[in-house]
C-alpha cells in the first residue's frame, strides 16, 4: 500500500492533501476536546504529505504550494499556541500567526484559516478578560473579612495591584501594536521582495533574449565579412590575370615596332 501511495499521481496526492487540510481547519474551528489528539496528528501527516508533494516531479505550482505551506504552519502554530501557560502569551503568540490567503475548497467564502484566525483571538480575549475579573472577585472577598485598618492598608494594596495591572494592561497593549507592525511590516517586506524577484526575473529574460539577437547579428555579421573577402580576392586574382596579360602583349608588340 506505501508504495502504491507513493507513485499515486500528483492530482490524486494533492486531492488527499486538500481533503486533510480541509478536515484539521474544521476541527481546529471546533476546538473541542475530543478532537485535539486528532488534530495534532492530523497536522504532522500534513507535513509528511507537503514534503513528499514538494519533491514529486509533476508538482503543482510554487505559489500553490506556498499556500499549502501557509496554512500547514498556521494550524501547527495554533497547536504551540495553545501549550503556553497564559492566555496574554497565547493572545501573543497568535499574533504572529500568517492564516491563509485563499480558501482551500470552493464551499469557502473566506479562508477557513483567516475564521479560526479570528476566533482564537477573540477566545484568548475573553479568556483575558476572565482571569482579570477572577482576580478582582478575590481580592474583593480578601476585603470584606478585615478590620478598618486592614481594609485600608488592602484598599491601598487594591490600589498599587490595580495600578500595576493597568501598566500590565499598557504594556501587554504595546506589545501587541508592536506584533502587528512587526507583522505588517513583514507582509510589506515579502511583498517588495517578490516585486524586486519577478522584476530581476524580467531583467534576465530580456537580457537573454538581447543576447540571442546579439548572437544572431554577430553571425550575420561574420558571414558579410567572410562574402567582401571573397570578392575583394576574385577582383585582385582579375587584376593581376589583367596585368600579366597585358605585360606579355606589350612585349610581343614591342619588339616588331623596333
Amino acid at each position: 500500500m506505501a508504495a502504491g501511495q507513493g507513485a499515486a499521481p500528483v492530482p490524486r496526492a494533492e486531492l488527499k492533501l486538500v481533503r486533510l487540510l480541509s478536515r484539521c481547519e474544521v476541527l481546529a474551528a471546533d476546538r473541542r476536546g475530543a478532537g485535539e489528539w486528532r488534530l495534532g496528528k492530523y497536522v504532522a501527516a500534513l507535513e509528511e504529505m507537503l514534503l513528499e508533494l514538494k519533491k514529486h516531479s509533476s508538482k503543482p505550482a510554487p505559489e500553490v504550494l506556498n499556500e499549502y505551506s501557509r496554512k500547514v504552519d498556521f494550524l501547527k502554530g495554533m497547536l504551540e499556541a495553545e501549550k503556553l501557560p497564559s492566555s496574554s502569551e497565547k493572545a501573543l503568540a497568535n499574533q504572529f500567526l500568517a492564516p491563509g490567503r485563499t480558501p482551500t475548497t470552493t464551499k469557502e467564502r473566506i479562508p477557513a484559516t483567516q475564521t479560526v484566525h479570528l476566533q482564537a483571538q477573540a477566545r484568548y480575549t475573553r479568556e483575558m478578560r476572565s482571569e482579570l475579573l477572577d482576580l478582582e472577585e478575590t481580592n474583593l472577598r480578601k476585603r470584606t473579612g478585615l478590620l478598618p485598618e486592614e481594609r485600608q492598608s488592602a484598599a491601598d494594596l487594591d490600589a498599587v495591584l490595580q495600578r500595576h495591572h493597568s501598566m500590565q494592561e499598557k504594556l501587554a497593549e504595546e506589545m501587541l501594536h508592536l506584533a502587528r507592525n512587526l507583522k505588517n511590516n513583514t507582509l510589506v517586506a515579502q511583498n517588495v521582495i517578490k516585486q524586486d524577484n519577478q522584476t530581476l526575473s524580467h531583467s534576465l529574460k530580456l537580457a537573454d533574449q538581447n543576447f540571442e539577437k546579439l548572437k544572431d547579428e554577430s553571425d550575420r555579421l561574420e558571414q558579410h565579412a567572410k562574402k567582401s573577402v571573397n570578392w575583394l580576392l576574385w577582383l585582385v586574382l582579375i587584376v593581376v590575370c589583367f596585368i600579366f596579360i597585358s605585360m606579355i602583349l606589350f612585349i610581343r608588340i614591342f619588339p616588331k615596332l623596333r
